[in-house]
């Protein structure tokens, strides 16, 4: 599998709470704040939902 580099560009203060808890589902917890995951579809589909506070790259 891929891996993709997340990275938390916004804030998720005043997000519903569905938002949050996926932000925290990925591992994230402050701005700026990057984590390595693998391209799998369950974490696709969770960056997907937050997509508006991240910036996502692929790592080789």
């Amino acid at each position: 599998m891929a891996k993709i580099k997340i990275t938390q560009v916004r804030s998720a203060i005043k997000r519903p709470a569905d938002q949050k808890a996926t932000m925290v589902a990925l591992g994230l917890k402050r701005m700026n704040h990057t984590v390595e995951k693998e391209a799998t579809p369950q974490i696709l589909g969770m960056v997907r939902k937050v997509m508006h506070l991240l910036t996502v790259e692929e790592v080789k």
